[in-house]
Protein backbone atom coordinates (compact mmCIF):
# COMPACT_ATOMS: atom_id res chain seq x y z
CA UNK A 1 0.00 0.00 0.00
CA UNK A 2 1.39 3.71 -0.22
CA UNK A 3 3.31 5.17 2.66
CA UNK A 4 4.57 7.87 0.94
CA UNK A 5 2.91 11.37 -0.13
CA UNK A 6 3.94 13.92 -2.06
CA UNK A 7 3.05 17.48 -4.34
CA UNK A 8 4.98 17.94 -7.57
CA UNK A 9 3.49 21.27 -8.68
CA UNK A 10 -0.30 20.66 -9.19
CA UNK A 11 0.29 16.66 -8.88
CA UNK A 12 -0.61 14.59 -6.21
CA UNK A 13 1.29 11.55 -6.24
CA UNK A 14 1.93 8.40 -3.84
CA UNK A 15 4.74 5.90 -3.31
CA UNK A 16 4.83 2.98 -1.43
CA UNK A 17 8.19 3.81 0.15
CA UNK A 18 11.41 5.59 0.29
CA UNK A 19 13.40 3.46 -2.39
CA UNK A 20 13.15 4.43 -5.71
CA UNK A 21 10.15 3.64 -7.72
CA UNK A 22 10.36 0.59 -10.42
CA UNK A 23 6.56 0.77 -11.49
CA UNK A 24 4.47 3.70 -12.18
CA UNK A 25 0.95 3.56 -12.47
CA UNK A 26 -1.37 6.29 -14.33
CA UNK A 27 -5.05 5.75 -13.63
CA UNK A 28 -8.20 6.03 -16.06
CA UNK A 29 -10.65 9.18 -16.87
CA UNK A 30 -12.66 9.56 -13.16
CA UNK A 31 -10.41 7.03 -11.22
CA UNK A 32 -7.09 8.15 -9.05
CA UNK A 33 -3.87 7.43 -7.97
CA UNK A 34 -5.14 5.35 -4.81
CA UNK A 35 -7.47 2.95 -7.25
CA UNK A 36 -4.53 0.74 -7.40
CA UNK A 37 -4.19 0.15 -4.07
CA UNK A 38 -6.25 -3.17 -4.26
CA UNK A 39 -4.23 -4.11 -7.27
CA UNK A 40 -1.04 -3.13 -5.34
CA UNK A 41 -2.27 -5.97 -2.76
CA UNK A 42 -1.87 -8.57 -5.14
CA UNK A 43 1.77 -7.47 -6.28
CA UNK A 44 3.72 -8.11 -3.05
CA UNK A 45 7.77 -6.23 -3.55
CA UNK A 46 6.66 -4.40 -6.06
CA UNK A 47 8.29 -0.51 -5.28
CA UNK A 48 5.52 1.71 -6.65
CA UNK A 49 4.53 5.10 -7.40
CA UNK A 50 0.89 6.31 -8.88
CA UNK A 51 0.11 9.66 -9.88
CA UNK A 52 -3.59 11.62 -9.74
CA UNK A 53 -4.03 12.96 -13.50
CA UNK A 54 -5.06 16.90 -13.53
CA UNK A 55 -8.18 17.38 -12.25
CA UNK A 56 -8.68 13.89 -10.28
CA UNK A 57 -7.78 12.69 -6.95
CA UNK A 58 -5.42 15.45 -5.03
CA UNK A 59 -3.98 16.80 -8.28
CA UNK A 60 -5.09 20.56 -9.08
CA UNK A 61 -6.12 21.12 -12.24
CA UNK A 62 -4.22 23.41 -14.93
CA UNK A 63 -6.40 26.35 -16.73
CA UNK A 64 -5.60 24.78 -19.78
CA UNK A 65 -6.66 22.76 -22.68
CA UNK A 66 -6.91 18.93 -21.71
CA UNK A 67 -4.69 16.82 -23.91
CA UNK A 68 -3.03 14.04 -23.67
CA UNK A 69 0.33 15.48 -24.15
CA UNK A 70 -0.55 17.45 -21.23
CA UNK A 71 -0.82 14.55 -19.47
CA UNK A 72 2.24 12.86 -20.69
CA UNK A 73 3.86 16.18 -19.45
CA UNK A 74 2.74 15.88 -16.28
CA UNK A 75 3.84 12.00 -15.55
CA UNK A 76 7.16 13.06 -17.02
CA UNK A 77 7.26 16.15 -14.44
CA UNK A 78 6.42 13.65 -11.08
CA UNK A 79 9.06 10.78 -12.48
CA UNK A 80 12.10 13.43 -13.08
CA UNK A 81 11.27 14.69 -9.88
CA UNK A 82 11.72 11.15 -8.24
CA UNK A 83 14.39 9.34 -7.46
CA UNK A 84 15.25 6.53 -10.03
CA UNK A 85 17.25 3.70 -11.14
CA UNK A 86 17.19 4.03 -14.59
CA UNK A 87 13.79 3.92 -16.59
CA UNK A 88 10.91 2.53 -14.66
CA UNK A 89 8.05 0.09 -15.74
CA UNK A 90 4.83 2.89 -16.64
CA UNK A 91 1.24 0.98 -16.41
CA UNK A 92 -1.56 3.02 -17.50
CA UNK A 93 -5.20 2.18 -17.47
CA UNK A 94 -7.50 3.46 -20.13
CA UNK A 95 -6.92 7.58 -20.23
CA UNK A 96 -4.05 6.55 -18.11
CA UNK A 97 -2.90 4.12 -21.06
CA UNK A 98 -2.23 6.53 -23.43
CA UNK A 99 -0.72 9.12 -21.59
CA UNK A 100 1.41 6.16 -20.90
CA UNK A 101 2.03 5.47 -24.79
CA UNK A 102 2.42 9.52 -25.31
CA UNK A 103 5.39 9.29 -23.20
CA UNK A 104 6.81 6.13 -23.91
CA UNK A 105 6.94 7.43 -27.28
CA UNK A 106 8.79 10.90 -26.57
CA UNK A 107 10.44 10.48 -23.40
CA UNK A 108 12.30 6.78 -23.67
CA UNK A 109 15.28 8.05 -20.61
CA UNK A 110 11.84 7.69 -18.69
CA UNK A 111 10.28 4.47 -19.53
CA UNK A 112 11.86 1.34 -19.57
CA UNK A 113 8.65 -0.70 -20.89
CA UNK A 114 4.89 0.04 -21.05
CA UNK A 115 1.71 -1.82 -19.85
CA UNK A 116 -1.41 -0.44 -21.63
CA UNK A 117 -4.37 -1.77 -20.29
CA UNK A 118 -7.44 -0.90 -22.85
CA UNK A 119 -6.39 2.44 -24.19
CA UNK A 120 -8.72 4.45 -26.69
CA UNK A 121 -7.53 3.98 -30.04
CA UNK A 122 -7.22 7.50 -30.71
CA UNK A 123 -8.18 9.74 -33.75
CA UNK A 124 -6.83 9.77 -37.26
CA UNK A 125 -4.80 12.92 -36.20
CA UNK A 126 -4.29 15.46 -33.47
CA UNK A 127 -7.65 17.23 -33.45
CA UNK A 128 -7.59 20.98 -32.04
CA UNK A 129 -9.36 21.17 -29.29
CA UNK A 130 -13.13 21.55 -28.51
CA UNK A 131 -16.18 21.48 -26.30
CA UNK A 132 -17.10 18.23 -24.21
CA UNK A 133 -19.36 17.49 -20.79
CA UNK A 134 -19.60 15.54 -17.66
CA UNK A 135 -20.81 12.00 -18.63
CA UNK A 136 -24.38 11.65 -17.32
CA UNK A 137 -23.48 8.58 -15.69
CA UNK A 138 -20.28 10.60 -13.62
CA UNK A 139 -22.95 13.41 -12.57
CA UNK A 140 -25.24 10.99 -11.57
CA UNK A 141 -22.65 9.08 -9.14
CA UNK A 142 -21.62 12.00 -7.85
CA UNK A 143 -24.73 12.96 -6.86
CA UNK A 144 -24.56 10.15 -4.39
CA UNK A 145 -23.05 10.20 -1.24
CA UNK A 146 -20.20 7.41 -0.60
CA UNK A 147 -22.23 4.28 0.45
CA UNK A 148 -24.95 5.23 -2.56
CA UNK A 149 -22.43 5.18 -4.96
CA UNK A 150 -20.38 1.98 -3.55
CA UNK A 151 -23.86 0.23 -3.59
CA UNK A 152 -23.95 1.43 -7.65
CA UNK A 153 -20.51 0.08 -8.07
CA UNK A 154 -21.94 -3.11 -6.39
CA UNK A 155 -24.67 -3.76 -8.41
CA UNK A 156 -23.08 -2.65 -12.05
CA UNK A 157 -19.94 -4.99 -11.92
CA UNK A 158 -20.65 -7.63 -9.01
CA UNK A 159 -18.13 -9.76 -10.22
CA UNK A 160 -15.76 -6.79 -9.37
CA UNK A 161 -13.31 -8.03 -6.13
CA UNK A 162 -15.26 -6.45 -3.18
CA UNK A 163 -12.45 -4.01 -2.21
CA UNK A 164 -12.14 -2.22 -5.34
CA UNK A 165 -15.46 -0.72 -4.48
CA UNK A 166 -14.26 2.33 -2.08
CA UNK A 167 -11.46 3.76 -3.95
CA UNK A 168 -13.47 3.67 -7.11
CA UNK A 169 -16.41 5.55 -5.46
CA UNK A 170 -14.26 7.46 -3.50
CA UNK A 171 -12.38 8.65 -6.48
CA UNK A 172 -15.84 9.77 -9.04
CA UNK A 173 -16.55 12.60 -6.21
CA UNK A 174 -12.78 13.95 -6.55
CA UNK A 175 -13.18 14.69 -10.07
CA UNK A 176 -13.10 18.53 -10.50
CA UNK A 177 -15.61 19.51 -11.97
CA UNK A 178 -14.35 22.33 -13.76
CA UNK A 179 -12.59 19.74 -16.07
CA UNK A 180 -15.46 19.94 -18.13
CA UNK A 181 -15.43 23.42 -18.80
CA UNK A 182 -11.93 23.39 -20.28
CA UNK A 183 -11.40 22.56 -24.16
CA UNK A 184 -10.45 18.89 -25.05
CA UNK A 185 -8.17 17.41 -27.41
CA UNK A 186 -8.67 14.15 -29.07
CA UNK A 187 -5.56 11.42 -28.71
CA UNK A 188 -3.35 10.91 -31.64
CA UNK A 189 -3.62 7.34 -33.10
CA UNK A 190 -2.25 4.51 -30.39
CA UNK A 191 -0.53 3.30 -33.77
CA UNK A 192 1.43 6.04 -34.67
CA UNK A 193 2.67 6.22 -31.28
CA UNK A 194 3.55 2.64 -30.97
CA UNK A 195 5.74 3.23 -34.72
CA UNK A 196 7.80 6.03 -32.65
CA UNK A 197 7.87 3.24 -29.29
CA UNK A 198 11.29 1.38 -28.95
CA UNK A 199 10.82 0.16 -25.51
CA UNK A 200 8.80 -3.39 -25.00
CA UNK A 201 4.82 -2.73 -24.83
CA UNK A 202 2.24 -4.91 -23.57
CA UNK A 203 -1.21 -4.01 -24.73
CA UNK A 204 -3.99 -6.01 -22.64
CA UNK A 205 -7.38 -5.60 -24.09
CA UNK A 206 -10.77 -7.50 -23.12
CA UNK A 207 -13.98 -8.08 -25.42
CA UNK A 208 -15.32 -5.13 -27.28
CA UNK A 209 -19.43 -6.38 -26.56
CA UNK A 210 -18.46 -5.96 -22.26
CA UNK A 211 -16.78 -2.10 -23.66
CA UNK A 212 -13.38 -3.38 -24.24
CA UNK A 213 -11.77 -0.22 -26.69
CA UNK A 214 -9.07 -2.58 -28.70
CA UNK A 215 -10.59 -4.98 -30.30
CA UNK A 216 -8.44 -7.85 -31.89
CA UNK A 217 -8.08 -6.31 -35.55
CA UNK A 218 -6.60 -2.93 -34.13
CA UNK A 219 -4.24 -5.21 -31.29
CA UNK A 220 -2.82 -6.82 -34.66
CA UNK A 221 -2.88 -3.11 -36.02
CA UNK A 222 -0.85 -2.02 -33.41
CA UNK A 223 1.27 -5.18 -33.50
CA UNK A 224 2.60 -4.79 -37.11
CA UNK A 225 2.70 -0.77 -36.17
CA UNK A 226 5.01 -1.29 -33.16
CA UNK A 227 8.71 -0.42 -33.67
CA UNK A 228 10.12 -2.69 -30.98
CA UNK A 229 9.06 -5.87 -28.77
CA UNK A 230 5.38 -5.73 -28.59
CA UNK A 231 2.65 -8.09 -27.38
CA UNK A 232 -0.70 -8.24 -27.09
CA UNK A 233 -3.26 -10.20 -24.48
CA UNK A 234 -6.79 -10.84 -25.08
CA UNK A 235 -8.31 -11.15 -21.32
CA UNK A 236 -11.96 -12.79 -21.98
CA UNK A 237 -15.03 -11.99 -20.96
CA UNK A 238 -13.49 -8.65 -19.75
CA UNK A 239 -14.67 -5.36 -20.49
CA UNK A 240 -12.76 -1.89 -20.36
CA UNK A 241 -11.58 -2.48 -16.90
CA UNK A 242 -9.80 -5.62 -17.20
CA UNK A 243 -7.73 -5.60 -13.78
CA UNK A 244 -11.13 -5.47 -11.94
CA UNK A 245 -13.26 -7.58 -14.17
CA UNK A 246 -10.59 -10.33 -13.82
CA UNK A 247 -7.79 -9.43 -11.96
CA UNK A 248 -6.31 -13.18 -11.33
CA UNK A 249 -5.10 -13.35 -15.18
CA UNK A 250 -4.45 -9.48 -15.48
CA UNK A 251 -2.20 -9.76 -12.13
CA UNK A 252 -0.32 -13.02 -14.77
CA UNK A 253 -0.15 -11.35 -17.47
CA UNK A 254 1.57 -7.90 -15.28
CA UNK A 255 3.50 -10.16 -13.26
CA UNK A 256 5.05 -12.25 -15.46
CA UNK A 257 6.02 -8.69 -17.90
CA UNK A 258 7.01 -6.55 -14.62
CA UNK A 259 9.51 -9.70 -13.61
CA UNK A 260 11.11 -9.86 -16.84
CA UNK A 261 11.90 -6.06 -17.86
CA UNK A 262 11.42 -4.46 -14.10
CA UNK A 263 15.24 -6.59 -12.87
CA UNK A 264 17.26 -3.68 -15.10
CA UNK A 265 15.79 -1.09 -12.58
CA UNK A 266 16.82 -3.05 -9.36
CA UNK A 267 20.44 -3.75 -10.93
CA UNK A 268 20.19 -6.84 -12.54
CA UNK A 269 18.12 -8.02 -9.44
CA UNK A 270 14.50 -10.12 -10.41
Amino acid sequence: MFGVRGETAHLAWYRTGEAAAEVAFLHGFSDSARCWEPLLGELPGIRALAIDARGHGESGLPDEPIRYAGHRDDAALVLSSQPRDGGVVVVGHSMGAMAAAYLAASRPELVRAVVLEDPPPGGRREQPAGSWSEPQWLADLRALDLPARIARGRSADPGWPEDELEPWAVSKAQVNPHLFDLPFEEAAPLTDLLAATTCPVLLIHGDTDRGSLISPDYAARCAEAAAGDFHAVHIPGAGHSIHRDNRPQYVAELTTFLDHHRSASLGGQG
